[in-house]
């Protein structure tokens, strides 16, 4: 962020250097992504941002009938597609704040291709500065995500028998999860035999196997599993950064990466909860634009950032709330502190200093005290907007700012209450069955002995991403509506069993890819049919039929689990719901 602004000081544009440090916002995205996939991804984003700026410059003169439908429209495209990409906060609203902005400057110093050309220049050095890493740490990434896995899982280890053991299996599993993501999904080449890529694959497989024997075993506090866990983080932490690492035995059965971008896409539009998040951000950014023209706002684009703030990432109604005060609590302090630095009018390097510091403490405050955090952004954002010139009244400039806020914060709870989650009357039963029919689609594959081929692969994690997915379902009901959250906590029981059922399977697929202990063989193809039997009377119990009564004590592996899931449907029918 300093840097351009530096350069356009040197050379006499501040101005210049205060638009491509628009390019700058590049580098907050891409953390913790391996270099390659994050090479192509901050490059996209650059682009993006350069595209975007230039846009709304575009559209500036045909005023608010068309500007106010552009950036909606851009509002639900950044949602979508940030959403659907997991590119990772703060998503689509920088992308939408530079376009709203370029939009609503009452005298552009720039043509629209001057403008982008210089927010493509700051973009291209903040992606620069975010690959330097790779020089010295080419596989930093991918070591810090498995040592990451490590520790989950001996956390996991350790809250055996404590209240804590569910949440730390669900930590361990998302965390190996994410892993194997950044082995494998974000991976644009294939890993070199006996290369580093190839050994931490293995390593991470032997982590994998660590926590699959930890939820097929009764002794989870077994001495053995800690110290494998253990040897896993520090062998990943200690490879060697340049010379290639001894030869390890390449992972067989590597799982498959997420679906691709246009299944991701087009998943994302299906589904009813992200379709609705985009609609909500659609709604909203047109309202405030609208409100923001109606009454002539000096800066309407505030107002508009602020909607799609509170909206973009489909947070429930409590939380919502809570964002927005926080939104106007800190915006209104900050403006105490942009209004300081307003008078004060810094130039040159004070200038620079000041952008820099200003957003080295918003990154460092923006995860975990986000209301601290607006305060500095509020500061930085009106230091970038002044584009270096002094402002006649300062006072007038500033309470825009808050005014547009609140506009921007109300309608945002406004579309919120106006578009809620619909409630269908079958709760969690949806998400359960698909997770019982995916542990369905599993069984003949284990039973056959065949986990490592590309289906069962696609299987595999098509089941894991059902249990998040039931996961996050239950985290989102149980902040819903008071009738949604009484039945989400009277099913934790039954969600749970379900749970490690799912588990229970995805730990048998891994012990057999592993060996062909006697354990998993002893499952065999009348069992899985026997099995997906007593899955689909389950899951025909959760759409209300009655609970058949079956022999599931006699499928192999699965008894306790199955045991478990009928004892939760015996006590909490599923038609509470």
């Amino acid at each position: 962020m300093g840097v351009p602004v530096l350069v356009g000081w040197l050379s006499g544009h501040t101005a210049a250097g205060l638009m491509a440090a628009t390019g700058g916002f590049t580098a907050v995205y891409g953390s913790g992504r391996p270099y390659l996939s994050r090479a192509r991804e901050l490059a996209l984003i650059a682009l993006a941002f350069a595209a975007v700026t230039a846009l709304g410059l575009a559209v500036a003169p045909f005023g608010w009938p068309v500007v106010v439908p552009v950036v909606a429209l851009l509002a639900m495209l950044a949602a979508w597609f940030c959403n659907a990409l997991q590119v990772g906060p703060p998503g689509g609203y920088l992308f939408l704040m530079a376009c709203a902005a370029a939009a609503s400057m009452l005298k552009p110093p720039f043509d629209p291709w001057h403008a982008g050309l210089l927010v493509l220049a700051g973009g291209a050095f903040a992606w620069c500065v975010h690959m330097a890493g790779a020089l010295a740490w080419p596989r930093g990434p991918e070591k810090a995500a498995v040592a990451h896995a490590a520790r989950a899982v001996l956390t996991y280890l350790d809250t055996t028998g404590t209240p804590l053991q569910a949440a730390a299996r669900h930590e361990a599993a998302l965390a190996l999860h994410q892993a194997w993501s950044t082995l494998v999904t974000y991976q644009p080449v294939a890993a070199r035999p006996g290369g580093r890529l190839a050994t931490l694959r293995a390593l991470n497989r032997q982590l994998h196997l660590v926590f699959a024997r930890a939820l097929g075993s009764d002794d989870r506090a077994s001495p053995a599993l800690f110290e494998d866990a253990r040897r896993v983080e520090a062998q990943a932490l200690a490879l060697p950064r340049r010379r290639s690492p001894d030869a390890m035995p390449a992972p067989t059965g590597v799982p498959v990466g997420h679906p691709g971008a246009w299944h991701a896409l087009k998943g994302a539009w299906v589904e009813p909860a992200s379709r609705q998040v985009i609609v909500r951000v659609g709604v909203a950014a047109s309202l405030a634009g609208g409100l923001g023209a109606l009454f002539h706002l000096e800066r309407a684009y505030w107002a508009v950032a602020a909607a799609m703030l509170m909206l973009h990432q489909g947070f429930d109604w409590t939380r919502t709330v809570l964002r927005a005060l926080e939104r106007l609590l800190g915006t209104w302090a900050g403006l105490l502190i942009a209004g300081a630095i307003l008078l004060w009018h810094p130039q040159g390097l004070w200038l620079v200093l000041t952008i820099m510091l200003l957003q080295f403490v918003v990154e460092m405050l923006v995860v975990r005290h986000y209301a601290l955090a607006v305060v500095f952004i509020t500061g930085a954002a009106l230091t970038l907007a002044s584009g270096g010139h002094p402002v006649d009244a300062p006072g007038d400039y500033l309470l825009a700012r808050g005014l547009d806020t609140l506009v921007g914060c109300a309608v945002a709870l406004l579309v919120h209450r106006a578009l809620p989650v619909r409630d269908d009357g079958q709760g969690l039963a949806p998400p359960m069955a698909r997770v019982l029919r995916g542990v369905a689609t599993l069984a003949p594959m284990l039973g056959a002995g065949n986990v490592d081929d590309v289906a069962a692969r696609i299987a595999r994690r098509d089941l894991q991403r059902m249990t998040f997915g039931l996961e996050q379902a239950y985290g989102s009901a149980v902040v819903a509506s008071p009738r949604q959250r009484a039945a989400a906590e009277d099913q934790w029981p039954l969600v749970a069993a379900i749970q490690q059922l799912a588990y229970r399977m995805l730990s048998a697929c891994w012990q057999r890819s592993h060996d062909t202990g006697e354990s998993t063989q002893a499952f065999t193809p009348a069992d899985a049919q026997a099995l997906q039997r007593a899955l689909h009377a389950l899951e025909h119990h959760l759409a209300g039929a009655p609970l058949a009564e079956r022999g599931e004590a006699t499928v192999p592996l699965f008894t306790g689990e199955l045991q478990a899931v009928r004892a939760c449907m015996k006590e909490k029918p599923p038609k509470g719901l």
